[in-house]
């Protein structure tokens, strides 16, 4: 029976603490907000209870009261228990009072700090709130207090006075009154000030004005809640230190269409560089049904002089079967390897296996010519472990030089259509940039869910990772606007980058 108060962080879920990672992977009920990042919720376990317990303006899930009784009840289950929260819970997060609460009722509890939106916003945005030449101290104020109550919980005298910079939270609605008593209180309306909204993240954007006239470029660039407002001579070094919101995607938004456990390098590449990436698997990797083939050929591995693999996956599954069969790397014996890129290269790598052969061009007609290069292939044996369905140029080409090709389904790839409604709106409303594809399988799964006349007036330009892909685009009637010379996903990578660069 505990619980932990962890703070999720503003955002980008690259900010959450790894005691708060482990604290959420080790709970049994996790009590979520709205603040918290969806992505942080893949380390609960699968088995987990999610409650979804979010306090926006005007729509609470469930009251604050409500939400400290479920956690002392939860805890009194004998749970563990993981509330996360955005940003810290001690931070204007009413974590205090939750603790207080589980105190109260004998419920043992721990807090886990986390990276507070007042710091990480402008940190990210280019404001540094200390700074030996503008402000020794930081000055934290909810800006949520209701204007027109008599009195107030401020000295704005001591705050408009103070040499600190000042950080105000859930204080867009009232920002006309704040930059109202702060002017009257003495402070100069020329001082600089800043707005990041919903900092951290993709969409984060920010200005920088005059206090006296921060409320009006407030309403020109469309700012609205959360923002974080800082005021002092620290938000001058925005031009200058800003880095987040000058990476070369940002502001893009890019579709991955590769299958999930193929897509977290691609997505994570591109979100390095900014962009907003929506991944969408239009395929699925799944397991065959029958293994009979395959493992009879892992039994004969002895008869065969070459093995070649065409994609990670191949790698991943023929060694299952390996192990299975309770052998190791040893037993390829002398049966050369071939890798079709330099991932499929890796894996083996991985292994323990060195590849023989890794072609210039990553791609079946490659490994053909690199194959001939070293000599006649006539009377060899080759295993190609591979998908179910894949393009029939290599075993066919090594057949005519008079290769024995035993061609063995290792996996298969199925359908998939994950976040379909959000692409399909961002294709409709032309907020999509770009749909990425890294495979003709991707192409095809992917005009099996949105039509090519969607695709092609949404004004996203395609990405193929090579000529294979942007051939099946081609058979398809759309163009392929992006292409790497090398076709591996660092370079796809690059070329859009390349095609966006801010």
């Amino acid at each position: 029976m505990k619980v932990y108060l962890i703070g999720a962080g503003p955002g980008d879920a690259g900010l959450f603490t790894i005691k708060g990672r482990d604290a959420l992977a080790s709970a049994d009920v996790v009590v979520y907000d709205a603040l918290a990042n969806d992505a942080l919720l893949a380390y609960a376990r699968p088995d987990a209870e999610r409650i979804y317990v979010g306090k926006i303006a005007g729509n609470h899930a469930l009251p604050q009261g409500e939400i400290n009784a479920l956690l002392v009840r939860k805890a009194k289950e004998g749970k563990t228990v993981a509330r996360l929260k955005g940003g810290d819970p001690y931070i204007f997060g009413r974590g205090g009072e939750e603790a207080e609460e589980l105190r109260a009722a004998g419920v043992p509890f721990e807090e886990i700090p986390g990276i507070s939106s007042t710091i990480a916003a402008p940190a990210y945005a280019g404001i540094p709130l200390t700074h030996r030449d503008y402000a020794s101290s930081v000055t934290i104020i909810t800006g949520h207090e209701n204007p027109d109550k008599p009195g107030s919980v401020h000295n704005w005298k001591a705050l408009a006075s103070s040499a600190s910079t000042l950080v105000f939270v859930m204080g867009m609605k009232n920002l006309p009154d704040i930059a109202r008593n702060l002017v009257d209180a003495g402070m100069d309306p020329e001082t600089p000030a800043a707005l990041v909204y919903r900092g951290t993240t993709p969409s984060q954007r920010s200005l920088v004005a005059p206090l006296g006239r921060l409320p009006q470029a407030a309403v020109d660039a469309g700012f609205t809640n959360p923002s974080v407002i800082v005021v002092g001579r620290v938000c001058t070094l925005r031009d200058s230190l800003g880095w987040f919101e000058q990476r070369p995607l940002f502001g893009r938004t890019v579709v991955v269409t590769r299958a999930r456990e193929q897509a977290s390098g691609l997505a994570a590449r591109l979100e390095e560089l900014g962009a907003n990436v929506i991944q969408c698997p239009t395929i699925e990797i799944v397991p065959m049904k029958d293994y009979a083939p395959l493992d009879k050929a892992v039994a004969d591995l002895a008869d065969y002089q070459w093995l070649i693999f065409t994609s990670v996956n191949g790698v991943k599954y023929f060694w299952k079967r390996l192990e299975a069969a309770g052998r190791d790397a040893r037993a390829l014996g002398t049966c050369k390897v071939a890798a079709i890129g330099p991932a499929t290269a890796e894996a083996l790598r991985e292994r323990g296996i060195s590849p023989d052969l890794v072609p210039e061009k990553y791609m079946a007609e490659g490994v053909i010519a690199a194959l001939q290069a070293r000599g006649p292939v006539q009377g060899q044996r080759i295993l190609l472990p591979r998908a179910a369905m894949a393009r029939e140029i290599l075993p066919e080409e090594l057949r005519k030089a008079g290769a024995r090709v035993d061609v063995i389904p290792a996996y298969e790839t199925v359908p998939a259509a994950v976040r379909k409604d959000d692409v399909l709106a961002g294709l409709h409303d032309r907020t999509i940039d770009c749909v990425t594809f890294g495979s003709s399988s991707t192409v095809e799964n992917f005009l099996s869910i949105f039509s090519a006349e969607t695709l092609a007036t949404s004004g996203a330009r395609i990405a193929a990772i090579g000529p294979i892909t942007a051939a099946t685009l081609a058979r398809r009637g759309l163009p392929c606007h992006i292409q790497p010379a090398d076709y591996t996903i660092p370079a796809l990578v690059e070329a859009v980058a390349k095609a966006f660069g801010n």
